[in-house]
């Protein structure tokens, strides 16, 4: 049974995810309203491996930003504190690990934060606006805008180093960028509203950085580095426009080989996988009829020339959109398109045995054989065909989801 102390000591123990709170406030109502709360998805970036901070009871870090133009508050509060002097243990320090992430010119105090609120009455978007659409959100119509910017414009590079810090809580092993280097483009999504006494406001929505890589000869490639819609405004497809603008960007461009992306999220990948099969559908090569025909080198033109997908991504579409048109219920069917993606999904294991095979000649190997194996750490015929259904088996499924949102476009 633990002593009194330890117990003590476990209750001053908190998931960093449950203590950080961020909020965009739109008026003074989001500062103390618990709907305009939103969490992190992960912490480890800025409090460690385990996501753990010591030393408070009933901690609270308040991590707020104005809804447009970004100006930022942090601060933390909490019932109880460890006596470092009677107890033993300091607590962990917490607002000095977050504020070096953050951009400059944070606030510490909430009453100098309310007051700089006022900014966004005057603040609109930097750059060139390349794109605005509307949504109806449950009934309510509401107004986007998509604003493509570099560092060129004045206090956009301010404003990129407070949007950039939200990385830290929902991107995976985040990295922010070389704001000085020359190549990077940056498309910023926003929301244009109207307040109660009639003033139009822009708040932020999310944000995507590209970078431009040269391709020889004369080419560029774009490739998209980070993208991000905030999570007060997830699920209402806000995602598909801000990648379908900076596609229609792109694609405009003579000297654009192919549009690529960096080390992708499962979720972007399916996000990515949607658009792409949504704009693939009205290409004459990824016809309903040409598609059962197989993956052909028709497809891989026409996707690169008019939407600027490479072979790689194009074959991906190809097989979403074969499964779309595959009627399920017919055997052969059904049948011929599962051996026709599996073909695909053995091509490593294939090409991992022809190098096998060759340095077994190479150096004559006559070993006996592994009853589990094919004698050179392969796997047995039988052992490969049960990984080849898990992995077809996975990727179906992710391939369906993709499908359940085509269907409600197509």
């Amino acid at each position: 049974m633990e002593d009194s102390m330890t117990a003590r000591l476990k209750k001053l123990v908190t998931d960093g995810n449950e203590a950080l709170e961020l909020r965009l406030i739109r008026n003074l109502n989001d500062l103390h309203s618990e709907e305009a709360v939103f969490k992190p998805e992960m912490t480890y970036q800025v409090f460690g491996d385990r996501e753990i901070i010591f030393g408070y009871l009933d901690l609270k870090i308040h991590l707020f930003y104005s809804a447009g133009c970004l100006e930022t508050y942090l601060g933390m509060k909490y019932t109880e504190k460890v006596n470092a002097k009677l107890e033993g243990v300091e607590a962990d320090e917490v607002l000095s690990k977050i504020a070096p992430k953050l951009a400059p010119d944070v606030h510490y105090s909430l009453a100098n934060f309310t007051k700089a609120l006022a900014k966004d009455d005057t603040f609109t978007p930097y750059g060139e606006l390349i794109h605005s659409f509307s949504l109806d959100d449950e009934g309510t119509a509401r107004q986007f805008v998509v604003y493509k910017a570099d560092m060129g414009y004045k206090g956009f590079k301010e404003y990129h180093q407070r949007i950039q810090t939200f990385l830290l809580w929902y991107i995976d092993a985040a990295l922010f960028i070389d704001l000085d280097d020359e190549q990077w483009q940056y498309f910023n999504l926003f929301e244009r509203y109207t307040t109660p006494m009639g003033t139009t406001r822009y708040a932020t929505i999310g944000f995507a950085t590209v970078y431009r890589y040269y391709a020889y000869p004369q080419h560029i490639r774009p490739r998209i580095a980070q993208f991000l819609i905030l999570p007060p405004f997830r699920r209402i497809g806000l995602g598909k426009h801000l990648l379908q603008a900076i596609y229609r960007e792109y694609i405009a461009m003579r000297e654009v080989k192919d549009i690529t992306v960096e080390t992708p999220s499962e979720v972007f990948q399916r996000l990515r996988n949607y658009v792409d099969a949504l704009n693939c559908s009205a290409l004459s090569s990824f016809a309903p009829k040409r598609l059962k025909q197989g993956f052909d080198n028709e497809m891989i033109v026409e996707a690169r020339n008019k939407l600027k997908i490479n072979k790689k991504q194009a074959r991906v579409v190809y097989e979403i959109l074969r499964l779309l048109a595959t009627n399920v219920a017919d055997a052969e069917e059904y049948r011929a398109y599962r051996i026709d993606v599996k073909k695909r999904l053995n091509i490593p294991f294939k090409r991992k045995q022809n190098e096998e095979l060759k340095i077994e000649r190479a150096l004559k190997n006559t070993a006996e054989k592994s009853t589990c194996t094919n004698g050179n750490g392969l796997p047995s015929d039988e052992q490969r065909r049960e990984i080849l259904e898990k992995e077809y088996r996975i990727l179906e499924e992710e391939y369906k989801m993709v499908i359940e949102r085509l269907e409600s476009e197509l």
